[in-house]
């Protein structure tokens, strides 16, 4: 992909984010994080180059890798996988800005104890299962606001940041928005234990995210999908 077709996805996808977060309020920020799992180095320093800072990567190996190869830019790198137990220390060494998928109190556990063991802190986002579908990892809805507070008080390695989800994986808009409200619902509650961060919508599903109150998008096939 050259400069010039990098430039127009990456203007138009500006400009969505722009008409969504108006719908929404004139005041409401969205930050837009790069999924670059889907693409290679040139053009994660092509997007780079480009004006985007935030990308993300859904395996701790290729995070590394990444984080190693693209060590001359100053990249805000996130990760948005699921977590294996025997990848924290791993992940710990990659030290992302922000890991948006804590989708356990087990896992918070995990996380803690090898946290402290390296003096090391983590900002996280806690992962909701909004749509309760099986395929997905995430705490139940009902009990996210529990493992939050609770995260927060017995973790002082993670520090909590907000809340995370995958919009249901259907055609029906209603359901899709419906996921979205639900786990803006839980961001509302948990903004009393200091949660800034709703990351909420992907490529099919941003402007609707947004929408219902989204303030962080996942953006990867729209922007480098050949």
């Amino acid at each position: 992909m050259d400069r010039a077709t990098m430039q127009e996805r990456f203007d138009r996808l500006v400009w969505r984010v722009e008409e969504a977060r108006i719908k929404r309020s004139e005041h409401h920020i969205v930050k837009i994080v790069a999924v670059s799992k889907y693409t290679d180095e040139a053009h994660i320093r092509l997007l780079y180059d480009l004006g985007q800072r935030a990308f993300a990567e859904s395996r701790v190996q290729s995070l590394q890798e990444r984080i190693e190869t693209l060590d001359d830019l100053p990249i805000e790198w996130h990760y948005i996988g699921r977590l294996q137990k025997n990848k924290i220390n791993h992940l710990i060494r990659a030290n992302p800005f922000l890991m948006q998928s804590l989708d356990s109190s087990e896992l918070a556990e995990a996380m803690q104890k090898r946290l402290a063991e390296h003096g090391a802190t983590m900002e996280c986002l806690l992962q909701i299962n909004s749509a309760k579908e099986e395929t997905k990892a995430g705490v139940m809805p009902e009990e996210a606001a529990e493992i939050y507070a609770k995260i927060r008080e017995t973790c002082p390695n993670i520090d909590l940041r907000g809340v995370m989800t995958i919009g249901a994986h259907v055609d029906d808009e209603a359901v899709i928005r419906q996921s979205f409200e639900t786990t803006y619902a839980i961001f509302e509650k948990v903004q009393s234990e200091g949660a800034e961060i709703c990351s909420m919508g992907m490529s099919r599903d941003f402007e609707l995210a947004i929408e219902c109150g989204s303030n962080m998008i996942r953006v990867g096939s729209l922007l480098f999908e050949e």
